[in-house]
């Protein structure tokens, strides 16, 4: 089921076609996405420029030719929702091409770079899992591209959420729009998957200084850009929710500013 016509120019809809799919945006100077939707045996080139990428496999397997490097077996989860990610970095100045060995999905997510260093793979085994939030806000974080765990990146950085049913996620709200105090400056955009194709979760994004106050329903295959302003997302109840959450701003160190009108939630973690 297709997510609804949105106004907001930070709320989008995926094309679903095959190969290579950009998206759509103008909200962030930084952050650009597309997605791969390949069937077996079908190939896509591109060229990074003066950008880097990080391709993360979805579901599906694929080879990853970057360059002189290949990567021959990239992916085998059947879905976000059964596995640890397997991901590729492509740095700047690089051609790439994806062949899929199964029909395939990917998520490329890039940003501008400075850096010159050979591509790598990030294998499941070498993501960071964990808990954030307790109770009602408890979700559980993959993080693949995110410092420091030694691996070079200019100013991507990658992780995964999975929401449990009726839960929340990015609770309490937080923003990271300028450098002041602990909060560092970053944009961020959000990829939705949904456990099953009429599921739906909530996702609420505003920003009393700039004057929006937008919710949005998430379907499967939307995407929310966060170029300034507090963000959140509820998973409806009996259904799980994912999202690929990808930074560029000043730096890799991250730094937020939670809403302080429900911040004191974050206290009670410790408690509990």
């Amino acid at each position: 089921m297709s997510a609804p016509a949105t106004s907001s120019p930070h709320f989008h809809t995926l094309s679903g076609g095959e190969g290579l799919q950009p998206l759509q945006d103008d909200s962030c100077e930084l952050l650009d996405f597309a997605k791969l939707n390949l069937t077996a045996g079908q190939s896509v080139s591109g060229e990074s420029g003066d950008r880097e990428h990080l391709l993360v496999a979805l579901s599906g397997r694929a080879r990853v030719q970057v360059g002189d490097h290949t990567f021959e077996s990239v992916g085998g989860r059947a879905s976000v929702f059964a596995g640890l990610p397997h991901s590729v970095y492509i740095p700047r100045g690089h051609t790439w091409t994806v062949t899929a060995f199964t029909d395939f999905q990917g998520a490329l997510p890039s940003a501008p770079s400075d850096l010159d260093t050979a591509p790598y793979e990030i294998r499941p085994e070498q993501v960071n899992t964990g808990q954030w939030g307790t109770l009602n806000y408890a979700r559980q974080f993959r993080e693949i591209l995110v410092a420091p765990n030694g691996l070079p990146a200019s100013r991507l950085i990658v992780g995964e959420t999975l929401t449990p049913s009726g839960h929340w996620s990015t609770y309490p709200p937080h923003r990271h729009e300028e450098n002041a105090g602990s909060e560092k400056f970053h944009e961020e955009m959000y990829y939705f998957r949904v456990s099953s194709p009429e599921g739906w979760g909530l996702t609420r994004h505003y920003s009393p200084e700039r004057g929006y106050d937008d919710t949005h329903t998430v379907r499967d295959d939307t995407l929310l850009a966060i170029p300034h302003g507090y963000h959140t997302y509820v998973s409806a109840p009996g259904y799980a929710g994912y999202y690929l959450w990808f930074l560029a701003g000043d730096g890799r160190a991250q730094g937020v500013k939670l809403d302080p009108d429900v911040g004191w939630v974050q206290k009670t973690v410790g408690m509990l």
